[in-house]
């Protein structure tokens, strides 16, 4: 994974629909530095995220097209999320959940040779910049619970019933 601290005067962004509601997505260098759901914690200023430009972005919408209608289980866009090494870390393990399937915070710190640490892969996680394609939903609790997602738990349920091959309705304000 290639990590680049990039001005923000060199990004570009666009907004697109989803049926987990509006994604920003942002791009710099040709590489997807950012994809924030609306309300996301952690989500930056949206100065950060440069001019409107939709045109980076084909690829990236169709293979989010795809997912969304149960069509892809992989993404093949190029990443360049930016933050601390341990947080780089962290995000890679979670390209390595397959589609469908959860892992507990526990089990990922395991994972990654620090089996004390699951708080911190915990944070790590909240911070991705790169929801949904860096699939940091597919996290759980130690009980299988679902806990914690920047986007909110209800998306979180949303996208894991998806990916378990179920639909659902999405009941969030605004949608």
């Amino acid at each position: 994974m290639v990590t680049a601290v990039i001005p923000a005067r060199e990004r570009v962004h666009t907004v697109v629909d989803s049926p987990v509601g509006p994604l920003t997505l942002v791009a710099a260098d040709g590489a997807l530095v950012g994809l924030y759901l609306a309300e996301q914690r952690h989500r930056p200023a949206e100065e950060s995220f440069g001019a409107p430009d939709p045109e980076p972005f084909d690829e990236v919408t169709a293979q989010l097209a795809e997912y969304f209608a149960g069509r892809r289980t992989e993404f093949d866009v190029p990443l360049a999320p930016a933050g601390t090494p341990f947080q780089r870390t962290v995000w890679q393990a979670l390209l390595e959940i397959p589609y469908g399937q959860t892992v507990s915070y526990g089990r990922l710190a395991a994972r990654l040779g620090r089996p004390s640490a699951s708080r911190a892969v915990g944070l790590a996680n909240g911070r991705n910049p790169i929801g949904i394609i860096v699939p940091c939903h597919r996290v759980v609790g130690s009980s299988g619970d679902l806990t914690g997602y920047g986007g909110g738990l209800e998306r979180k349920k949303w996208l894991l019933t998806l990916e378990r091959g179920g639909t659902g309705q999405l009941s969030l304000p605004g949608l």
